[in-house]
């Protein structure tokens, strides 16, 4: 095959979404250890201003502006290149919007349309409609490899029935390398977090999906044609949901002495982020960390200075695990209950739908603040075993490409 060989890499790409950022970031290196330097890539993304943030473009590194309607973008891309990498984590479910799986999907028949090979990469399968269910099961048999970042996952899709060949790995964010210059970042920004700081991680679970309709209210616009979910009963929950988030950071600041820091794994947790800050009590004690402003190596680095994290955003679990965080997860969907089941950790992840939620949280949030070490051998061989096998994933798609006579580094 020619020197330059042209990889495509499909997935959530700028949104500012620190979980996509570092595993993007990764799957490059990836990619060009295996391909040479200059291998072109190509990243289509939805959001061009904000993935020029973090991704310079060069000679051998292209951004793909595609349009919201976007499926011919998406043909046109999958014919221009030798190969397809889907590179979204939560590529096969439909619980954000129906619309990602739909182009992942989309992506993957026309790569088998048009004889080109396609993996998906360290990817995670969850709620999937009834349709979906069998959109994914004729579809994504199509595609050549999937690797899964959890065996649960692996475990759905045959289940589901899809027959590609199937593998199990771990998310690419593990490899991901924040700079050592950030590493007391968190310091530098908040002087006073020197009394300790424990790390919430919402997600507004009352903006999902996201659907697709030609009009809607301008509140409620993610981008043309794509809208939140949102009703009465669902705005109601929403607020709901920042008042129990406000009272109990109250409670850690009152009871604990800690500081609070609302942390926005991406840019659409910043309303919630604002709404909990603006009802709790101590106010002063907490501070916004947002994806929008500090890129991913930044947010990584606070994450890692945290005595305890809260979090409902698999990645800021997966992010802090190399500094052995202790970690409590809200969960709602299959991604954060399929890695705690791996990691051992199944008592600290609590149901959203529970009735007992918010005082099962406080009690382990007291028990991991008075005794951190009671996670700390889970937590260190936690990371060491995702770290292997996510360092698989370049071996394999190394194996994947060379069998294709794709030219690879020795």
């Amino acid at each position: 095959m020619k020197k330059n060989s042209k990889v495509l890499l499909a997935g959530y790409n700028g949104a500012n979404n620190t979980g996509s950022e570092a595993r993007l970031l990764s799957i490059i290196d990836d990619v060009r250890s295996i391909l040479g330097n200059e291998v072109i890539i190509t990243v289509p993304t939805l959001n061009e201003h904000n993935l020029r943030r973090y991704l310079k473009e060069d000679e051998f590194l292209k951004i793909a502006p595609i349009s919201s309607v976007f499926f011919l973008d998406i043909k046109r891309l999958v014919k221009e290149h030798d190969v397809l990498l889907l590179v979204e984590g939560s590529c096969y479910m439909d619980t954000w919007t129906s619309a990602l799986l739909w182009g992942f999907l989309w992506a993957t028949r026309c790569a088998h349309n048009f004889k080109k090979p396609s993996i998906a990469y360290a990817v995670d399968v969850g709620h999937l409609s009834s349709f979906n269910r069998r959109l994914v099961k004729q579809e994504a048999s199509k595609t050549d490899l999937i690797l899964t970042r959890t065996k649960s996952a692996a475990e759905e899709l045959k289940k589901i029935g899809v027959k590609a060949p199937i593998d199990v790995t771990a998310d690419c964010a593990f490899t991901f390398k924040a700079l050592k210059e950030d590493a007391n970042i968190l310091r530098k920004i908040w002087l006073e977090s020197d009394s300790g700081v424990v790390g919430l991680a919402p997600i507004d679970f009352y903006l999902w999906p996201v659907v697709m309709r030609p009009w809607g209210k301008k509140e409620n616009l993610y981008k043309w044609p794509y809208y939140y979910s949102r009703s009465k009963e669902r705005v109601e929950g929403s607020e709901k949901l920042a008042i129990k988030w406000a009272k109990e950071a109250d409670r850690i600041i009152e009871n604990q002495g800690k500081k609070i820091a609302l942390i926005c794994m991406e840019e659409l947790d910043e309303p919630l982020a604002k709404c909990i800050k603006e009802r709790m009590k101590n106010p002063e004690m907490a501070k916004i960390f947002s994806s929008r402003e500090y890129n991913a190596s930044e947010m990584t680095s606070i994450l890692r200075k945290l005595e305890l994290l809260i979090t409902s955003r698999y990645h800021a679990g997966l992010l802090s695990l190399e500094a052995q965080i202790p970690q409590i997860a809200i969960g709602h969907d299959t991604r954060l209950r399929g890695f705690y089941k791996e990691l051992g950790l199944e008592n600290y992840l609590v149901d959203y739908m529970s009735p007992q939620i918010w005082n099962k949280l406080s009690q382990k949030v007291d028990e991991l603040l008075e005794n951190p070490e009671i996670q700390q051998v889970k937590l260190k061989d936690g990371f060491a075993e995702h770290l292997k096998r996510a360092n698989r994933n370049p071996e394999i798609l190394k194996n994947f490409l060379k069998k294709r006579d794709f030219r690879v580094k020795s």
